[in-house]
C-alpha cells in the first residue's frame, strides 16, 4: 500500500485544477500544465484538497496512484513557485554562455558545444562556469540538465566534469607504482 497516495494534496491559493475524464489541468500564476491520469487511478477534489486512490486495491494500483499523486503536486509547485536546477562546471577552461534558448558550452572538446534548450526551460550563467536552469515542468528541467550533464559527466580521479551544484563526487585514488 502506498503511505504516499494517502496524503492529499493541498492547493495553494491562485491555483486551480480541473479534471476532464483523465485528462487533468493545473492552472496557476506561471503558466497550465497537464497530465494524463492512469486507469487504474481515482482522484476527488475537496475543497482546496486532492485526494488520490486506486479503482482497485491491488498493488499496482496503489503504485500508480502513489506516482500520481507526486506528478500531479509537482505540477502544482511548478505553476506556483517553479523549479530551478544549477550545473557547476569544474576544469581549466570549461565555460558556459546563455544566448536565448541556447547554451553555449566550452568543455575541453576541440569544439564548442551549442545545446538548444527545449520550450519551457530557460537558463542562465551568472558565473562562465555556473549554469541555472528554470522551468514550471519538473521533468522537463531535469531532462534538459541531465543532457547537459551527459556531454562530459564528472570523473572520479580529478573531479573534471559537468555537475549538479548539489552532487557529491567520490574521488579515487591515482594508481601508484
Amino acid at each position: 500500500m502506498s503511505r504516499v497516495a494517502k496524503a492529499p494534496v493541498t492547493l495553494p491559493k491562485g491555483v486551480e485544477v480541473t479534471q476532464n475524464g483523465r485528462q487533468v489541468s493545473v492552472k496557476g500564476s506561471r503558466g497550465t500544465l497537464q497530465f494524463t491520469l492512469h486507469a487504474l487511478v481515482e482522484l476527488k477534489q475537496e475543497n482546496d484538497q486532492l485526494l488520490f486512490s486506486p479503482v482497485e486495491a491491488t498493488p499496482a494500483g496503489w503504485m500508480q496512484a502513489g506516482t500520481a499523486r507526486s506528478v500531479i503536486n509537482n505540477l502544482i509547485t511548478g505553476v506556483d513557485k517553479g523549479f530551478e536546477r544549477k550545473l557547476q562546471l569544474v576544469g581549466v577552461g570549461y565555460k558556459a554562455q546563455a544566448k536565448g534558448q541556447m547554451v553555449n558550452l566550452a568543455l575541453g572538446f576541440s569544439h564548442p558545444i551549442d545545446f538548444k534548450l527545449p520550450e519551457g526551460v530557460t537558463a542562465e550563467t551568472p558565473t562562465p562556469t555556473e549554469i541555472i536552469l528554470k522551468s514550471n515542468d519538473k521533468q522537463l528541467l531535469g531532462q534538459a540538465a541531465a543532457n547537459i550533464r551527459s556531454y562530459r559527466p564528472p570523473e572520479p580521479y580529478k573531479g573534471k566534469g559537468v555537475r549538479y551544484s548539489d552532487e557529491v563526487i567520490i574521488r579515487k585514488e591515482a594508481k601508484k607504482k
